[in-house]
C-alpha cells in the first residue's frame, strides 16, 4: 500500500519508528510555504528530502537551506526544525541509528543522486513489510554514504541580539545594511556586534552575509533563475562579483558548479 502524504505539520511519529529488521520508514509530507516543523528530536537519524520545493533545516548552532538537489543528513537525538520556504513535497526518511549510513553528531548536506531519488519514489509506493521495501531500504542505506557533501551551513549565534541580526538577514539576504545600521536595531553597538560575530561565530559580519546569500543562490539557479538575476536577487553590485565570490567558496563558478551538480 503505497505511503499517503500527510498535509499538516502535526508530529505523529507513532507507528513510523524505524527497527531492525525495518531500519528504513518514510513520512510523507505535502506542505505548503511557511509551514514549521516545530523543533523536536527521536532516537533515530533523518534524511530529509523535499522532492520540490525548498526547506530550511535548523538545529541549535546551524540552518540550511536545502533544494530539491539536496538532502540533509540529521543525527539521531539531535533537535531540529524544519521550514518551508516554498510549497514542497517533503519526504523524511527516518534511519534506525545501529544502521546509520553516517558517523558522529553533526548534520551533512548531500547531493541527491538519480538513483536515491527514484529509490525514495519506489519506497512510498512499497508494501509494507514486504521483500521489494526491504530491498529498496538497503539499497538506500548503501547509496548514502556514496553521495558527495556540501558545505553550505549557515553557522548561527546564541546571543540573543546577534541571533536577531542573523535572523533578519536570512529572511532578505539582499539587504545592504551595514553593521552600524544593525546596532540600532538590535541594542547593541556595532563593537559589540562585531565581537560577537568573531567569538560565536569564528567569522566577520561581511563574510557571515556572504555565506548567506552563498546559501540562498542554490534554490534560485536551480529554479532556473539567470545568474544576473541571482546576484541581483541576492545583493550583488554584478553578475560577475556574484561569480567571484562563489568561485572563491566553491573553488568553480556556479555554471560549472551546478551543470556537475545536476542543478
Amino acid at each position: 500500500m503505497a505511503i499517503q502524504a500527510i498535509k499538516h505539520t502535526r508530529l505523529h511519529l507513532s507507528g513510523v519508528t524505524p527497527t531492525a529488521s525495518r531500519p528504513v520508514r518514510m513520512v510523507a509530507r505535502d506542505l505548503d510555504a511557511s509551514e514549521l516543523l516545530a523543533a523536536h528530536s527521536h532516537a533515530w537519524g533523518q534524511l530529509t528530502y523535499a522532492l520540490d520545493g525548498v526547506v530550511r533545516v535548523t538545529v541549535p548552532n546551524s540552518t540550511w537551506i536545502v533544494p530539491p538537489q539536496r538532502a540533509i543528513w540529521i543525527p539521531p537525538k539531535l533537535v531540529h526544525e524544519v521550514a518551508t520556504l516554498e510549497k514542497a513535497r517533503l519526504r523524511a526518511l527516518y534511519v534506525f541509528a545501529e544502521a546509520a549510513p553516517f558517523s558522529g553528531g553533526e548534520c551533512e548536506v548531500l547531493e541527491v543522486s538519480t538513483l536515491l531519488r527514484e529509490l525514495v519514489v519506489a519506497l512510498a509506493q512499497a508494501d509494507a513489510e514486504s521483500s521489494r521495501e526491504a530491498m529498496l531500504s538497503a539499497l538506500m542505506l548503501d547509496e548514502m554514504p556514496r553521495l558527495a557533501t556540501q558545505p553550505i551551513r549557515v553557522a548561527l549565534p546564541e546571543d540573543k541580539r546577534l541571533k536577531a541580526l542573523c535572523e533578519a538577514l536570512i529572511g532578505e539576504p539582499a539587504s545592504s545594511l551595514s553593521l552600524e545600521d544593525w546596532a540600532g536595531k538590535v541594542g547593541a553597538s556595532s563593537r559589540t556586534l562585531a565581537r560577537l560575530f568573531e567569538r560565536e561565530l569564528g567569522m566577520g559580519f561581511t563574510q557571515w552575509r556572504q555565506q548567506v546569500r552563498l546559501a540562498h543562490a542554490a534554490p534560485l539557479i536551480a529554479r532556473g533563475m539567470p545568474l544576473s538575476q541571482v546576484a541581483d536577487e541576492l545583493g550583488y553590485a554584478s553578475q560577475s562579483a556574484f561569480s567571484a565570490m562563489f568561485r572563491k567558496t566553491f573553488g568553480q563558478s556556479p555554471s560549472v558548479f551546478f551543470a556537475r551538480n545536476g542543478a
